[in-house]
């Protein structure tokens, strides 16, 4: 198997993984398991076969106090996308959470054009305003009810942890492998997702079932650990960029599984906002790679093929 074939599987591999996290989830939330419990066994659990990864391949625990510095926020950054992602699915269908969720790229894009100068395209222009026209599509449930303000400033907030997440990621240059990089995120993303609980009054629940052990670990190991170590071969197989446009495929993932095994509704409407989000990650995506020249070009091709497809013989 030649290293793009791979790259292209391991990279829509890891996209299918990421956008099972409402499987796992949702059923732990119909066994009467809270968002913050769940999101507690997913970090732990994950945390500890990276540890186990770390061990066989014998890499060092140890931090110098700037990455500690470094990686603290990062935990708290990415603890609070997932708990405020996971506590919307008791709000939105998951579907539609995960696909407003995947407004990140543009959310980085803004942010990086806000403080730290980058050059605003044209693509960057035409991406927001597709997001915002998709997330207006997606303001009514399957069942034609508004969508909840509290469910989609949730996954807003969400989006918007992460995007700074990949922002501090980028600027801080750390030295760390992914799977040691991510171990100390999950470990420190364990602080909001405990102090929140705590402070609430909330507790920790004990999981009672094999069901419910197994839903946890796939929450772990699936949308967690494999879609990790898969994205890594991915990005070097073929690119980071390919690697994020086959990203697209999470929502996607996300959507079938909502229809499939939860019975949500999916509807034209819903599916015209999901088509202009992804058009506007993809665009983000390569818009770097855009010009008017290449797209003119792109278009005059297409437009013979087509004329030559169907012109009268």
């Amino acid at each position: 198997m030649n290293s793009t074939l791979r790259g292209t599987i391991c990279g829509v591999a890891a996209a299918v993984f990421y956008g099972t996290n409402p499987l796992g989830a949702m059923n732990l939330y119909h066994d009467g398991i809270t968002a913050y419990t769940t999101l507690f066994f997913r970090f732990g659990i994950a945390a500890v076969m990276l540890a186990v990864m770390m061990l066989v391949q014998r890499r060092s625990f140890a931090l110098t106090r700037r990455e500690l510095l470094t990686l603290i926020p990062l935990g708290i950054l990415m603890g609070t996308s997932s708990a405020t992602l996971y506590i919307s699915f008791n709000h939105m269908d998951v579907g539609i959470a995960s696909t407003l969720l995947f407004v990140y790229p543009v959310m980085v894009a803004v942010i990086m054009a806000a403080f730290f100068r980058e050059k605003v395209t044209a693509a960057t222009i035409i991406s927001i305003l597709l997001s915002l026209a998709g997330i207006s599509l997606l303001n009514k449930s399957g069942d034609g009810s508004s969508l909840s303000v509290l469910g989609v400033t949730l996954v807003m907030l969400s989006s918007l942890s992460y995007a700074i997440y990949i922002v501090v990621v980028n600027k801080s240059n750390l030295r760390l492998s992914s799977v040691k990089l991510t171990f100390y995120v999950l470990l420190f993303g364990l602080i909001p997702i405990l102090g929140v609980t705590f402070a609430t009054g909330g507790t920790l629940q004990m999981l009672a079932t094999p069901r419910q052990w197994i839903y946890a670990t796939q929450l772990a190991l699936m949308p967690t650990v494999l879609s990790l170590v898969l994205m890594v071969v991915a990005v070097h197989d073929i690119g980071s960029t390919p690697t994020a446009i086959l990203g697209a495929i999470e929502p996607i993932t996300a959507v079938a599984i909502g229809v499939v095994c939860f019975g949500e509704a999916f509807t034209p409407r819903l599916a015209a906002g999901i088509v202009l989000i992804l058009t506007a990650v993809l665009l983000i995506i390569g818009g770097k790679h855009l010009s008017p020249q290449r797209i003119t070009v792109a278009i005059t091709r297409l437009g013979r093929k087509v004329v030559k497809t169907w012109r009268w013989k």
